[in-house]
C-alpha cells in the first residue's frame, strides 16, 4: 500500500476538485479535450508511436498529415481518440461494465491502424521479453474463459483507484488481444477511474520504464505495491493539474 499521507492528500484534493465540478463546468470541458488529446498522445508514445504532443494534437484537430512520419502513427492517434470518446461516454452510463465494452474499447483502438485484429482475441502466442527473461502469456484457447471471468470481477469492482490499477494489470496478464492489450488496459483503468469520480491519469513517456518495470514486476509476482505506487504517484500529479487549471491552486 503507498503511504497514508500520499492517500489522505488523494482523497482531500479529490473532494477539492468535486466541490469545484458545478461551478467550473466551461473550464474543466476545455482541460478535459486537452486531457483527451494527452491520454492519446501518451499512451501511443508508450508503445512507439513516433509522434510528438504537437503532431498528435494536428493530426486529431486538424487532419494535418505530418510529413516523415508513418501513417500508422496518424491511424494510432485518430483510433486513440475515438477510444477515448467512447470512454467517456461509458463513464457516464450507470450500468456495470461488461466483456463486450472491453471489447469495444479494443475495437476502436485498433479501427483504422489494425482493422484485421480490432476487437477480436488473440489467435496467435504472446510473449513478452522481460529482465530476467520471456514472460508466456495463457494461450488463445484460454482467452475466451479468462475474459468471462475478468468480465464478473470487472462487473463487481468498487469505484476505488487501487480497483482500477487492478483492472489495467488482470488485463495486461490475460494479453487478450495479439496488439493493442496496454492501450486497452490504460482506456480500461481511466474509464474506471472516471466513475469513480477521479481524473484518468496519463503514463508519461519518460515513464515508460518504471512503468514496465513495475507492471512486469507484478506479473512476476512480486507484488502491486510498485506498480501501484507510480499510478498512485500519477493520480496524485493529475489533481493538482486539474486544481491548478481551475484556480485551487493546491
Amino acid at each position: 500500500m503507498p503511504d497514508r499521507a500520499l492517500l489522505a492528500a488523494i482523497e482531500a484534493k479529490k473532494q477539492q476538485l468535486d466541490q469545484l465540478r458545478s461551478s467550473q463546468r466551461e473550464a474543466l470541458a476545455r482541460f478535459e479535450h486537452y486531457q483527451n488529446i494527452e491520454l492519446t498522445y501518451t499512451s501511443n508514445a508508450i508503445e512507439g508511436n513516433t509522434l510528438t504532443a504537437v503532431e498528435t494534437t494536428l493530426v486529431i484537430e486538424q487532419g494535418i498529415t505530418i510529413g516523415g512520419k508513418p501513417l500508422k502513427d496518424h491511424l494510432e492517434a485518430l483510433d486513440h481518440y475515438d477510444a477515448i470518446l467512447y470512454l467517456r461516454t461509458l463513464a457516464r452510463d450507470p450500468q456495470p461494465l461488461t466483456e463486450s465494452d472491453v471489447r469495444n474499447l479494443h475495437r476502436l483502438v485498433m479501427q483504422r491502424s489494425n482493422p484485421d485484429i480490432a476487437g477480436s482475441y488473440a489467435s496467435l502466442p504472446r510473449y513478452v521479453r522481460t529482465e530476467t527473461g520471456r514472460h508466456a502469456f495463457p494461450a488463445p484457447a484460454l482467452v475466451p474463459a479468462l475474459m468471462k471471468e475478468f468480465a464478473s470481477w470487472l462487473a463487481a469492482a468498487p469505484g476505488t483507484p487501487e480497483s482500477a490499477f487492478d483492472a489495467h494489470r488482470r488485463l495486461v496478464d490475460i494479453h487478450p488481444y495479439n496488439d493493442g492489450n496496454g492501450r486497452t488496459a490504460r482506456l480500461l483503468m481511466n474509464l474506471l477511474l472516471i466513475r469513480g469520480g477521479f481524473p484518468p491519469i496519463a503514463i508519461r513517456p519518460e515513464d515508460r520504464l518504471a512503468y514496465i518495470r513495475a507492471l512486469q514486476s507484478a506479473q512476476a509476482g512480486q507484488g502491486t505495491e510498485e506498480f501501484n505506487q507510480l499510478l498512485y504517484e500519477r493520480l496524485n500529479a493529475t489533481l493538482d493539474e486539474y486544481l491548478n487549471v481551475l484556480g485551487a491552486n493546491p
